[in-house]
């Protein structure tokens, strides 16, 4: 996730406070190095049934606006589309620090904090031209820690509400609500004095409300604590273990934090105070790998659709873990636990992409400073895929990767399928090139990569990749923020199964048996299966393309455009105790588009 990253003063990047969108300097080279590798790409949207809605906080804005993770899940996906790779652009706004967690306004403003060393600063910039409309100072640090590349408390995990307002986390244990005004500008509109639950020592490293309002803190030396923000009290549990990470909150009430001991699911008491409903420990080596800013995991907490929460832990290798995280749970709460990178080489400080079905983690074992990528210096490669089986009862890796990519918290956008990641090669020359590089979801191919900045003003530091209304993708780095985006920004594109609320349509995707009428969704299939698509928008429909096949091979077979929009999948095509998919890809009268997926097993 976003790490606790710290900005490097503009002083030492010779930089001074834009009065406008001045770009960030940039190491001159007489050396070729290319702005593009590899080809544009075409939208593959990914189908809701394999990453369903978030669904919306009631107390933050709108998923994809509200907080560097985009929903309260922390998932790390954007119903937005990211540039594709068509003759890409690139400004960029030169700050006095890193400028890494950034949300929109509703009016598709950004509103970041950009943290330097003797302070972080809010700021509002336009979304095309980067130029600075408004800024407000924080608190300054109260310490300077041993390593200042590696703290981003006092504001890095800062949140919109759904007032558009900025709720911010200080570094004098404070929560700030900051309103907008209309000059354009900001007003402290409320000042919550939480320090008095935490030592003097100590501090704010994340803030975000649950469900009914409240909002809940922790601090890096273990404390949780809930504010109510309408009385102002306060209530804390001391958890004793460290906390490095941000937390997730779900619409059940649950918030889930991650300590260097364990996994918590935290619920309020009936006055509102933290209580731990489940505690979950993890294997951990008790090592700060290189690659690490604590001694345990280094995530933020996940949800993947309604059932499950993944972290990683600090075994070595480091694994992949999903819990299940109702309060409550017949047999074991772990799901699974999968091995990922090699033994000696793994770490990760940054959150996992998660669909319902998936995850995507990133190697960092190697980076803890700029000093870890300048020149030669390399931090260990790697990529990977995880995907849990289609009964839930264990996981396995689908892909790896073997791009470079630091310190970057990665983004996959579900509307065309592309993951980003910030990716930096060793350099001979010291030309030190950073790239924006997009990765398919489905496969973990390198798409393209473009140039984002030469030198060290472009290494991001733990900084998120974060995806635009407009198709733009930002990166805040050590310069300020950088804005990468097709010349033409891409079409909205609606996800398959992107059509819901009162008006979507009424259809549903069955599996016969050939011999058998329904095939229930536990049991199997024998003897060949029959989907068709059903419902009472039938008439609507244009056109059904079929896909079939096991989940790691599905071809297109069949395209049909009349009723009874079917698909016959005869026994002889069927390997027995498998696990197969039907995707319908529909195409309604009206344009609309519809995903459909059925899983079964073969008997």
């Amino acid at each position: 996730m976003l790490r606790r990253a710290a900005a490097l003063a503009g002083t030492l990047l010779g930089l001074a406070a834009p009065a406008h969108a001045d770009p960030i300097p940039e190491r001159p080279t007489t050396n070729s190095i290319p702005e593009f590798v590899g080809r544009s790409w075409s939208p593959q949207p990914i189908s809701l049934l394999d990453a369903p809605p978030v669904p919306r906080h009631p107390h933050m804005a709108p998923n994809d606006r509200s907080n560097l993770h985009d929903d309260a899940f922390q998932t790390d996906t954007t119903n937005w589309q990211g540039p594709l790779g068509r003759d890409m652009q690139r400004a960029s706004y030169a700050s006095f620090g890193v400028c890494g967690s950034v949300t929109f306004d509703a009016r598709d403003r950004l509103v970041t904090i950009c943290v330097g060393v003797a302070r972080p600063t809010l700021r509002l910039l336009a979304p095309n031209t980067l130029e600075p409309l408004a800024s407000m100072d924080l608190p300054t640090r109260q310490s300077v820690p041993a390593n200042i590349f590696q703290d981003f408390t006092g504001g890095g995990y800062f949140y919109l509400d759904e007032r558009d307002r900025a709720i911010i986390p200080t570094t004098t244990r404070h929560i700030y609500v900051v309103a907008q005004t209309p000059e354009p500008g900001f007003r402290l509109e409320r000042d919550y004095d939480v320090s008095g639950t935490l030592a003097s020592d100590d501090k704010i490293i994340s803030a975000l409300p649950d469900w009914s309002g409240r909002i809940w803190y922790a601090s890096i030396n273990g404390r949780v604590g809930v504010l109510d923000p309408r009385t102002g009290a306060t209530r804390v549990f001391d958890t004793g273990e460290p906390i490095g990470n941000s937390h997730a909150v779900d619409e059940t009430g649950g918030v889930y934090v991650v300590t260097d001991g364990a996994l918590y699911r935290f619920d309020a008491d009936a006055a509102g105070a933290p209580k731990v409903t489940w505690r979950q420990p993890y294997p951990n080596t008790g090592q700060m790998k290189p690659g690490q800013t604590q001694r345990g995991s280094g995530v933020t907490p996940t949800l993947m659709g309604s059932e499950f929460v993944a972290i990683t832990d600090n075994a070595d290798p480091i694994n992949v873990v999903v819990y299940r995280r109702a309060k409550s749970v017949r047999g074991p709460r772990q799901v699974c636990s999968q091995p990922v990178f090699s033994e000696g080489a793994s770490s990760t400080d940054n959150s996992l992409i998660a669909t319902a079905r998936s995850l995507v983690v990133e190697n960092n074992y190697g980076y803890t400073g700029p000093t870890s990528t300048s020149g030669t210096a390399v931090t260990v490669p790697g990529i990977e895929r995880v995907d849990l089986d289609p009964d839930g009862s264990g996981c396995r890796k689908v892909w790896t990767s073997s791009e470079r990519s630091p310190s970057v918290v990665p983004k996959l956008s579900l509307e065309n399928g592309l993951v980003y990641v910030y990716t930096k090669e060793p350099d001979s020359q010291n030309d030190d090139p950073w790239y924006l590089t997009a990765l398919d979801f489905h496969t973990g191919r390198t798409v393209w990569k473009r140039l984002s900045g030469r030198g060290l003003g472009f290494n991001n530091n733990y900084a998120p990749v974060t995806l635009g209304p407009d198709g733009t993708a930002y990166v805040g780095v050590l310069g300020g923020l950088v804005a990468l985006r097709d010349r033409t920004p891409p079409p909205r594109v609606a996800r398959p199964s992107g059509v819901t609320g009162p008006d979507a349509p009424r259809l549903l995707l069955g599996i016969y048996g050939l011999h058998r009428r329904n095939v229930p969704r536990r049991t199997c299939a024998p003897r060949g299966v029959r989907a068709l698509v059903a419902g009472r928008d039938k008439r609507n429909v244009r056109r059904v393309t079929f896909l079939y096949g096991p989940r790691t091979g599905l071809r297109r077979v069949r395209r049909d455009t009349r009723r009874p929009f079917e698909l016959r999948v005869p026994d002889r095509a069927l390997g027995k105790r498998r696990f197969y998919r039907v995707i319908a890809r529909i195409v309604l009268r009206d344009g609309r588009r519809l995903t459909l997926t059925r899983t079964f097993r073969a008997c």
